[in-house]
């Protein structure tokens, strides 16, 4: 998803996203017999490890209700948030293959648990494997309106103060995205965590934090509207949705590229005709008007992966993330 050896954080999603994916990438999971033909022959169930109402929860249940009635049988979201998902990802790593339990991955649960955690009851890489992309949110740095006026006068007083700033959670996106800025920009800034995005984006408004690093289905309104300032957005590109607002790369701030990302994930083994309809129904219903109009509102991306290719993005990002949360010497077991 690092400034580490001269490797771009998120570079891996960018160059994918540009291209439509990587070629010859092949999926995990292939089947030792052909699936049953009546699959699906009841429920299936998508287990979310966050709260119910967040960005997670929002976009999985949209896509389900989508998916459910195309397949004939109800897609339920089942809740269990807790641990970085990881309680949520052993239940889908656990359960049978047969294409019935399906988790909800993104960074945290595929790529930065092995290194956040001395001991998981799953493995990302080798019990779970690639169903369907949704999109990834790129990452702004806001401070208040009142504040300062540019990222570089932001650098500059953080020569005099270090500034605090907000994020979702611990060694979440934002939280590394941050870290990674620090680095390449040469700058110190205190982290403080809260319990999701608007929370933080709250106590800024309230005069509580300097700035924030947040992604772009939080942050987007809030830019929107001219109740914060965004300074830089860590992209290949700027954002459609926030035209003026400079890259890092714009800066002078090379290879400062960061995204949160959501996808579907099923368990190693499932059948390779299961995960391919599965793929199906999830690029039709990001793909639907109501689901593109909703995320092009808020800057988020998307783009129409095999699973192979799925499979190949998250190989990618868990070589360029876990290196450099070892090296930050983040743990959430300790």
């Amino acid at each position: 998803m690092v400034g580490r050896r001269g490797l771009v954080l998120g570079a891996a999603g960018g160059a994918l996203l540009a291209r439509g994916g990587p070629r010859g990438a092949h999926a995990q999971g292939q089947p030792s017999a052909p699936p049953p033909a009546s699959w699906p022959d009841h429920p299936l169930r998508w287990v979310v490890g966050y709260p119910a109402g967040g960005p997670s929860d929002t976009f999985a249940r949209l896509i389900a209700g989508q998916i459910g009635p195309r397949l004939g049988h109800n897609m339920v979201v089942d809740n269990r948030p807790g641990g970085g998902a990881v309680l949520a990802s052993e239940t889908v790593a656990r359960a049978p293959a047969d294409g019935y339990t399906l988790l909800h991955s993104d960074n945290g649960n595929l790529v930065y648990n092995p290194a956040l955690y001395a001991r998981l009851p799953y493995d990302p890489d080798r019990d779970l494997t690639g169903a369907g992309f949704i999109g990834r949110f790129p990452l702004f740095l806001v401070v208040r309106p009142e504040g300062v006026s540019d990222f570089k006068a932001y650098v500059a007083l953080s020569r005099q103060r270090a500034p605090n700033y907000g994020t979702p959670a611990v060694a979440s996106p934002h939280h590394l995205a941050m870290e990674m800025l620090k680095r390449r920009a040469g700058f110190e800034a205190t982290h403080i965590p809260y319990r999701g995005g608007p929370a933080a984006m709250q106590d800024l408004l309230a005069g509580t934090l300097d700035s924030v690093l947040i992604d772009c289905a939080t942050g987007i309104p809030f830019i929107r509207e001219g109740k914060v300032r965004a300074l830089v957005v860590l992209s290949e590109r700027r954002s459609a949705r926030a035209p003026a607002v400079p890259t890092a790369r714009e800066l002078g701030i090379a290879e400062a590229v960061a995204f949160g990302w959501q996808a579907m994930h099923a368990p190693a083994g499932t059948p390779s005709a299961i995960l391919e309809r599965l793929n199906q129904e999830v690029r039709a219903a990001v793909a639907s008007d109501a689901m593109q109009e909703r995320m092009r509102a808020l800057g988020i991306e998307s783009a129409a992966w095999s699973p192979g290719e799925l499979n190949s993005f998250v190989a990618a990002e868990s070589r360029l993330w876990r290196p450099l949360i070892r090296e930050l010497g983040i743990r959430l077991d300790s």
